[in-house]
């Protein structure tokens, strides 16, 4: 959640200025015709302490200094009076967003986890967007922006974002499918997009002579990983995981 910096409350005033020869009228803007059909939009924008910026168009060859002074004045009696009534509101900001406001979160991806994000025909970030509720951009070299109608939209979107891309964590338990058998292993799915090998000898804790003795393609089975190498293979195990719970397994790997 974005928390926000303890400051002084700020309020903006427009000062408008209608002058005829030496006639001259320095007006509090309100309604934006004297920005209109006056000769001066003047912005002045600040705290009670302070101004904190400016903004000047004019429409006539010059301003003088009691102009000038004038409208400062104007300026800053308009914007104290503004920052009371604000005070009988809310004397500061709040600490945090309230959960009702919209939300926009910045977060990024390894690009070769892109794929997995947006999914075959932008399938997988359609459902993403129609289950949170929020819109999900995806950028070329991994920047991801999540807006969202409210904080619960905005954390759907990321939670599901996160389970797409994360990344295999040794030590760690996965509850995986197997996805294919092979004669010294099986290959088990433990991320959308990310499967490792569990080895004949890694399958029980006695000696193994067939991997189909143990495992079946499309078998869901509790492993640990064991080593993510520097080409990112990874080493599991079924041996290592037994007697662990999948209590345990969801602990460590939340969804």
């Amino acid at each position: 959640m974005n928390h926000i910096v303890d400051q002084p409350l700020l309020f903006g005033v427009a000062m408008g200025l209608v002058s005829d020869g030496d006639r001259v009228s320095v007006l509090t803007d309100i309604i934006g015709d004297e920005d209109h059909f006056g000769d001066m939009d003047f912005k002045v924008t600040g705290t009670r302490n302070g101004i904190t910026a400016l903004q000047m168009d004019i429409k006539i060859d010059g301003i003088t200094r009691e102009i000038m002074e004038k409208a400062l004045d104007q300026a800053r009696e308009a914007r104290l009076h503004i920052l009371d009534h604000m005070d009988t509101a809310i004397q500061q900001p709040r600490p945090e967003v309230s959960p009702q406001a919209p939300i926009v979160v910045r977060m990024v991806i390894k690009p070769e986890k892109i794929k997995n994000v947006i999914g075959a025909g932008g399938k997988t970030i359609k459902r993403i967007c129609y289950e949170s509720g929020a819109r999900v951009d995806v950028e070329d070299l991994g920047g991801v922006t999540i807006a969202a109608s409210d904080q619960e939209a905005a954390d759907a979107a990321v939670r599901m974002i996160k389970a797409l891309v994360e990344e295999a964590e040794v030590g760690k338990l996965y509850m995986g499918k197997v996805v294919k058998i092979m004669d010294f292993g099986a290959f088990v799915e433990i991320l959308p997009g990310t499967d490792g090998l569990v080895h004949i000898s890694q399958l029980d804790r006695s000696r193994v002579e067939k991997v189909t003795d143990i495992l079946r393609e499309g078998d869901e089975v509790l492993v640990k990983v064991l080593e993510v190498d520097e080409q990112g293979k990874i080493r599991l195990s079924r041996k290592a995981a037994l007697g662990e719970s999948l209590d345990d397994a969801s602990k460590n790997n939340p969804q």
